[in-house]
């Protein structure tokens, strides 16, 4: 993924997200997967966030997304999790009696960022640039 930017900031905040239905129950395939999936692109393109590639499983979800700094992971997995819970009831009501409370979802989830640098590149880097300045100045 390429550096997005936003006004005056250039970013790439990539993270890989993990999350399952509420006792993990696998009810994730045919037409609730098929809702799941719209369901979860409408609300990042919602959000702007770019969802680089992701996989409903029968009993979990896998996303890798890219998330602007405006919007923490906690706030956006809040987001995702409410909002698709509640979308997904209004297309299947049906569901609402297994679901108590329209908790479709596990608490918490998985997460963890995707670079492209480790922390060897980084403190290099940052050090060739003290060196930089010092031959300038």
């Amino acid at each position: 993924m390429d550096n997005q930017s936003i006004q005056h900031t250039r970013w790439n905040c990539t993270y890989h997200i993990v999350f399952i239905p509420k006792w993990r129950r696998k009810i994730m395939y045919g037409e609730n997967k098929k809702d799941l999936v719209e369901i979860i692109k409408k609300l990042c393109e919602m959000k702007s966030v770019q969802l680089i590639d992701g996989r409903v499983c029968v009993d979990h979800i896998h996303m890798y997304i890219g998330i602007p700094p405006k919007l923490s992971v906690s706030e956006f997995m809040s987001y995702l999790k409410g909002k698709s819970s509640l979308m997904f009831f209004d297309r299947h009501p049906e569901l609402k009696t297994k679901y108590s409370d329209r908790h479709f979802w596990a608490r918490g989830y998985y997460v963890s960022t995707v670079g492209n640098v480790n922390e060897d590149t980084i403190r290099q880097y940052i050090q060739e640039q003290e060196e930089n300045d010092k031959l300038e100045g």
